[in-house]
This record gives structure tokens, sequence and C-alpha cells, in this order.
């Protein structure tokens, strides 16, 4: 069984907003996570906020939850992981690696 650690989470939360960004995730997956964000901020809740610090556990368990189930394309989006494609950033966009130039300014007195 595979240890959960603070920082394993906390990659993994970071990595929502560019799995959020990418159009070849299935709408699916994005669309579980708008249900999760709804859902902490419904007043609606299974466990009721007034019940103090024990109000918030369903909303902590469907986080988990949705992080668990999402983990692997999570992964794939968290900086740790080196499997990442980051070529879809660059599409359409002109790179010139190894040139070296300089701008020459006159100053012109108006």
């Amino acid at each position: 069984m595979r240890y959960i650690g603070f920082r394993m989470l906390a990659g993994r939360i970071k990595a929502i907003s560019a799995m959020m960004k990418d159009r070849e995730v299935p709408f699916r997956k994005k669309l579980l996570i708008i249900a999760g964000i709804i859902y902490l901020f419904l007043p609606l809740d299974l466990i009721p906020p007034i019940l103090g610090p024990f109000g918030f556990i369903d909303d902590i368990v469907l986080w988990l939850w949705i992080i668990w189930h999402l983990k692997d394309t999570l992964d794939q989006y968290w900086t740790g992981a080196s499997e990442c494609d980051m070529s879809k950033d660059f599409k359409r966009k002109d790179i010139v690696e190894g040139v070296e130039f300089t701008v020459d300014q006159e100053d012109k007195d108006e």
C-alpha cells in the first residue's frame, strides 16, 4: 500500500489548475472537479457545519476521494512528474533557440 503524504497531496492539488486548462482531458473529469467545488460552497452538507470541526469531515472525505480518483491524471500535470508533455504550451508559437542578437536604439531629440 502506498503512503500518501502531504507533499504528494499538495502537488496533486496544485496540478488541478493545469489539468482544467488542458483541452484533451475528458469533460467528465473536469465535471468531477467542478462538482466538488460546488459541493464545497453549497450551504447543504451531509454533516452540517454547525457541529464545528466535525462539519468539515464530509468535505475533506469528498475531496480526498476526488483526488484519489483522478490521481493518475493529476500526476501527469504535477511538476514532480517528468512524463508531462509541455509541447502543447508552445503550439503555434515561434521559438528560436541559440540565436544571439542586440538591439541598437538611437536617441532622437525631439
